[in-house]
């Protein structure tokens, strides 16, 4: 019976997250194919650019029922001539420079095949997650890796950013079912979400607070 409810519901979650496919314009929904197993949503195709298969994914994690998605999404860049490897890395600078919360004079963007790599130091994690947002939006990128370290201009008081934290979620999105703990300047989330997006707000949240250089992540997805 368990396993004829399992079948059911990957079927289901299957069919959720195609119709979502399909809604979001940002993607190529027909070049994506989707497998279901146990909630765990596999993502297979082509697209033309990182942003798409960002996209896909996000819509995956939105789906009621999703426990994790697996990305083998292959990015192919038309066959037309695109944008070189200098040119990339012009967009990208000067995406980071128009960016006016995130510190681009600290940031350093190397290209190599459409695939971008970036490093550097800032002071807050949500500007590590701002700059990674702005490149890759950019048309050509293949895929990013976010080498940015989070270094805080001053040590945390730990009980205080602990309760400062679980207030934030509180209020955002009553997240009553998330515990948070400081471990020097990391903090550990653990708990229960609803969603991916839920688990995706929390840690903004997380990574929001002042002085936190690493996020554990150790959410459930409940579905």
């Amino acid at each position: 019976m368990s396993v004829e409810t399992d079948v059911r519901n990957d079927q289901r979650i299957q069919r959720d997250v195609l119709a979502e496919l399909a809604w979001d314009a940002q993607v190529q929904s027909y070049e994506i194919g989707v497998t279901v197993d146990q909630g765990v949503v596999t993502l297979t195709g082509f697209v033309d650019g990182a942003a798409r298969s960002w996209a896909a994914t996000r819509c995956a994690q939105r789906v009621r029922g999703v426990r994790a998605v697996a990305d083998a999404v292959e990015v192919r860049l038309p066959g037309t001539p695109g944008r070189t490897d200098a040119e990339i890395a012009i967009a990208a600078s000067r995406a980071l420079e128009w960016d006016s919360f995130v510190p681009a004079e600290r940031l350093d963007v190397t290209v190599a095949n459409g695939w971008l790599m970036l490093r550097g130091e800032v002071e807050f994690g949500w500007q590590r997650r701002s700059a990674e947002g702005e490149l890759r939006r950019l048309d050509g990128v293949r895929g990013i890796t976010n080498l940015v370290e989070v270094r805080p201009p001053a040590p945390l008081a730990a009980e205080p950013l602990r309760r400062d934290v679980q207030r934030a979620l509180l209020r955002t999105i009553g997240a009553d079912r998330v515990t948070v703990e400081v471990d020097g300047d990391t903090l550990v989330l653990a708990g229960v979400v609803r969603s991916w997006w839920e688990r995706d707000q929390v840690e903004r949240v997380a990574w929001s607070a002042p002085g936190v250089r690493v996020v554990h992540d150790q959410l459930l997805v409940g579905g």
